[in-house]
């Protein structure tokens, strides 16, 4: 117990001395207190820390972790003749489902010569082209995020356009089917390279030099 303050003989109140067994307890307890206020901190800066980056609990519902990284985006569509092997093989096969089972029933309007077609159309590959960008087109409208109005803009947009192209009486399908009766495939010839690209190939043989002639067989 502390010892009694008296005041002095000026009035003043004389400080309190505390014994030593007393002070030793104190010091012990502040210690504590400081190691327990550590320990807190540390829990704390753990708790805050952001968590690793496992396995989600959701990824089975295609949804991210708490706190983990986003989902990775779809890949971006590529134009069909960039593609090669089998990936294009695959794509392919996919525009042509579209093709057969909903283009040419809904907007496959009758052979003319006037409105050619052909049914060999995946080998002209200006004709893949075009149906292929108007496939992706197509998605894209009809997703509820283009709005009511996104199919109406794929028709007026890009349909018209495209069958206007791809079916025109002197489009890249002229020389094929312009009757249900005569069915036809002819893949017509393109203009030549320029005069600029055939004078660098002309230079670039010139340097390359006559080529070694072959060694007789015995």
């Amino acid at each position: 117990m502390s010892e009694s303050v008296e005041p002095s003989d000026r009035g003043e109140l004389e400080p309190v001395r505390i014994p030593d067994p007393h002070l030793e307890g104190i010091e012990a307890s502040v210690r504590r207190l400081m190691e327990q206020s550590a320990q807190q901190a540390q829990q704390l800066d753990h708790l805050a820390s952001a968590p690793s980056p496992g396995g989600s609990p959701f990824a089975a519902f295609g949804m991210p972790g708490l706190g983990g990284p986003p989902p990775a985006a779809p890949p971006e569509p590529r134009p069909i003749l960039e593609l090669g092997g089998e990936e294009r093989e695959d794509e392919l096969d996919a525009l042509s489902d579209w093709v057969d089972d909903f283009f040419l029933p809904v907007y496959g309007a009758e052979v003319t010569t006037a409105a050619p077609w052909c049914l060999q159309w995946q080998e002209h590959d200006d004709v893949v082209a075009w149906l292929h960008a108007l496939w992706l087109a197509y998605q894209q409208h009809k997703d509820p995020e283009a709005g009511l109005s996104g199919l109406f803009v794929w028709h007026r947009d890009f349909l018209t356009h495209a069958v206007a192209a791809i079916r025109a009486p002197g489009g890249p399908l002229s020389a094929c089917m312009t009757s249900p009766e005569r069915p036809a495939h002819r893949i017509l010839p393109g203009p030549p390279p320029s005069a600029r690209t055939e004078r660098a190939a002309a230079g670039a043989a010139e340097a390359a030099g006559p080529p070694e002639p072959d060694e007789p067989t015995s």
